[in-house]
């Protein structure tokens, strides 16, 4: 895939356009700590009826976060009039998510024209100290936006 981030200096801006404004999005309530070519970090504020289990991700939570994280993270290398749609993800869980808040960090792994494959790492904050709560791994179509 060629370097699409450097002909598309707005970029952020896009992506955050985009995501921001789905419902899932929305209702999280996440913002973004950053976004660069081929990664971003989402911070949650970790709230209680978004966790069970003695502190793990209710059902979608954690796959939606892994989802946006990845896909703003393949977002990011995408030029104007593109976007990314996930096709598959799987999500693994090894830590309660117990803590003020949650961060996202996406990066892209492999990218064509095609196909993005991008890995989210899950954290959870407390007291300034970061323990993965989660790793997932997100494959997404690159879909050219016809007029």
């Amino acid at each position: 895939m060629e370097d699409f981030a450097a002909s598309n200096p707005d970029f952020d801006k896009h992506v955050q356009g985009a995501v921001l404004t789905m419902p899932a999005a929305k209702l999280l309530g996440f913002h973004y700590n950053y976004l660069k070519p081929g990664h971003c970090e989402i911070e949650q504020p970790a709230r209680r009826e978004l966790t069970q289990h003695n502190g793990y991700f209710q059902g979608g939570i954690v796959g939606a976060l892994a989802d946006f994280a990845g896909g703003s993270a393949a977002g990011t290398l995408l030029p104007p009039g593109w976007i990314n749609m996930t096709t598959d993800f799987t999500v693994k869980l090894i830590a309660p998510a117990d803590g003020e808040k949650l961060l996202a960090r996406g990066r892209v792994i492999n990218a064509s024209n095609s196909t993005t494959v991008a890995a989210a790492d899950l954290f959870a904050v407390k007291q300034g100290k970061e323990t993965l709560c989660a790793t997932a791994l997100v494959t997404m179509r690159n879909i050219p936006l016809k007029a």
